[in-house]
């Protein structure tokens, strides 16, 4: 029973070391973290302006409250809240485009350098590629000049 739970162990310290786990686990604390500032910035300064453009609406207060006969207490729907959660996912969902667009463009940019740049050159005796920065043929044996 315990080499079981051993060999559990060693199993799953070998998962959780592999990068690609430690990777996600960094991209879920900081997502986390990036979640709340997008709720800070929807609740405490886009909807306030917003609700006062609006006719001074609080929107985290919007209610619609539905009564089920007397002496029970309403049932309320908080449709003010799921606003503002709307709002920060388009607000999410804009930034992660944004970060994305950016890391693309910076990966074609690194791809065009790299193809900008030859890494080969023809060997002039005997027509094979060899690296740009050989100065002996490795097929041939013959000088290269430049």
């Amino acid at each position: 029973m315990i080499e079981r739970f051993k060999r559990y162990g060693d199993e799953f310290k070998a998962f959780a070391m592999r990068g690609n786990v430690i990777d996600m686990a960094v991209g879920i604390i900081i997502g986390a973290a990036f979640g709340k500032i997008v709720d800070s910035l929807v609740n405490d300064v886009i909807m306030p302006p917003l609700g006062w453009l609006m006719g001074r609406v609080d929107f985290s207060k919007l209610v619609l409250s539905i009564s089920t006969g007397e002496g029970t207490d309403p049932v309320n729907i908080n449709y003010g809240v799921f606003i503002n959660t709307i709002i920060s996912f388009i607000l999410v969902a804009f930034a992660v485009f944004l970060i994305i667009k950016a890391v693309n463009k910076l990966k074609a940019e690194e791809k065009a350098e790299e193809a900008a740049e030859p890494t080969v050159k023809t060997c002039p005796h005997c027509f094979s590629e060899i690296d740009i920065r050989a100065t002996k043929c490795p097929h041939c044996t013959s000088d290269i000049n430049g």
